[in-house]
């Protein structure tokens, strides 16, 4: 095999391990916000909680919350981090009431509701 040729196949395989989006990035506005209408988390305790607390906001075009699975609102704060995510969650932010007004969470449903409306829930 040519050096080259290897190169070739450490960089294919290399590419493969990126962390891309398992769906395509949608960019139409209207998708974006028919998408976050119909999200739901598919746990029954979390969709329970995402219903009472955070789709008024998250769920609702027009809002100013970052929508659901829009993932041009979301990555940009996901690269900021799961913890600086949590603050702003926990202490509140902008328009965002601080422990976002679900009084029945828990640290770890925040974490997993955070996880769900950046559409990151293998991360």
């Amino acid at each position: 095999m040519t050096r080259a040729a290897l190169l070739l196949c450490a960089g294919l395989a290399l590419a493969a391990c990126s962390k891309t989006p398992s769906r395509p990035i949608e960019h139409d506005p209207a998708k974006i916000a028919a998408n976050a209408v119909a999200a739901q988390p598919a746990d029954p305790k979390l969709a329970g909680l995402y219903d009472t607390s955070c789709k008024a906001c998250h769920g609702r075009p027009g809002s100013g919350a970052p929508l659901a699975l829009d993932h041009t609102a979301w990555d940009s704060r996901w690269a900021r981090g799961l913890p600086s995510l949590m603050q702003s969650v926990i202490g509140g932010k902008a328009g965002m009431p601080a422990g976002g007004q679900c009084f029945a969470c828990t640290e770890g449903d925040y974490k997993a509701l955070v996880r769900f409306m950046a559409d990151q829930q293998g991360s």
